[in-house]
């Protein structure tokens, strides 16, 4: 059975092929009811536009895709510019993915191809990249499942962090639960603090939900109150929303938290200059942990406590795994689980 055609989207859409063309390449320019409608009839069709058919259908264009939102902290991104040494240490955790994406694609004599924008929404996102290279890596909550399912059945996916949406895709995750659990133990049980407070993401992000279940588990461990829900919830887990965090947590007129335990590192260095602002002394009067291990964590003042996980090891094995799969479509698919660590630094006491 041959791949579907632009020609077949139109006809079964009811629209000029120029129409379809003007949804892949310029979603905002096409009403939303007639964008809808070709989109419907390419996920039944499973087609799947390409910049390159003949090198689509013999797997030749050379080129790994990786997709993932964007990431931007604008905070992180001005000390940059203001420091010109500060580059490696304004690396944020898709930047980290990038760099293995990159080491292990060159190993393998591929070039990377990277959409990081969800500007004209997923579909743009897709064909920005699917019918461009032989095979991508993407984010949990980048893509909706049905497109990916439809890209997967013309070049190889693999599902980076959340959960395994796709029995037959392969998929990378890190312990997340297991090292949370681990940073809050450590906290409760060496440090000896009770009232710990934790600071959570949007509940879609399947990182950090994972990570407040590990959290949940180490307070019901200890005999402590079990949450129902993180203390706080932020929009983006950016610096400038963990100082806002932080500056609730202390405006609150509930006993003030001995620890500020954040889902990732970008909202912990936040929080820890509104502490510094509001003359609250880190570890001394509040303990502030993070979770990435990015290279920020190591530099900031107090050294910040984190859980490392192996961010450029995601992207190496995504691509690992992507050339196993062009050598051989055939074989069983792979859930990895890779290890952390957890670093005990200043903010929390350590070191």
């Amino acid at each position: 059975m041959s791949a579907p055609t632009v020609y077949d989207v139109a006809e079964r859409s009811g629209v000029s092929i120029a129409t379809v063309s003007r949804v892949y390449r310029n979603p905002d320019s096409v009403r939303a009811g007639t964008r809808e409608r070709v989109l419907e009839a390419a996920r039944e069709l499973g087609y799947v536009p390409s910049g390159n058919a003949r090198g689509l259908a013999s797997r030749t264009t050379g080129v790994l895709g990786l997709c993932f939102p964007d990431y931007a902290d604008p905070e992180a991104e001005a000390d940059a510019e203001t420091d010109s040494g500060a580059d490696d240490a304004a690396m944020l955790y898709s930047d980290q993915i990038i760099r293995g994406m990159e080491r292990a694609a060159r190993r393998h004599g591929y070039a990377l191809l990277i959409a990081a924008s969800l500007q004209g929404g997923p579909e743009s996102l897709v064909a920005k990249v699917a019918g461009r290279v032989d095979g991508f890596a993407v984010l949990a909550q980048t893509v909706p499942t049905e497109d990916l399912d439809v890209i997967s059945r013309r070049l190889p996916v693999v599902m980076l962090a959340g959960p395994r949406e796709i029995d037959h895709l392969d998929h990378i995750v890190v312990a997340n639960a297991a090292g949370e659990r681990e940073l809050a133990r450590h906290l409760i049980e060496d440090h000896g603090l009770r009232r710990l407070a934790f600071v959570g993401g949007d509940p879609e992000s399947p990182d950090a939900e994972a990570r407040f279940c590990g959290f949940r588990d180490a307070c019901r461990d200890a005999g402590l109150p079990v949450p129902d829900a993180p203390d706080l919830r932020t929009g983006m887990m950016t610096r400038a929303e963990g100082a806002r965090a932080a500056e609730t947590l202390l405006d609150r007129g509930a006993e003030r938290p001995e620890a500020m335990v954040f889902a990732n590192d970008q909202m912990a260095v936040g929080a820890l200059r509104a502490l510094e602002r509001r003359g609250v002394r880190v570890p001394e009067d509040i303990a502030v942990t993070g979770f990435d291990g990015i290279p920020l964590s190591r530099i900031v003042r107090p050294s910040l406590t984190t859980v490392r996980q192996p961010i450029r090891q995601l992207g190496e094995q995504a691509v690992e795994l992507l050339v196993q799969r062009l050598a051989d479509p055939s074989r069983d698919p792979v859930s990895l689980e890779l290890p952390v660590a957890l670093a005990r630094r200043a903010s929390c006491g350590c070191g």
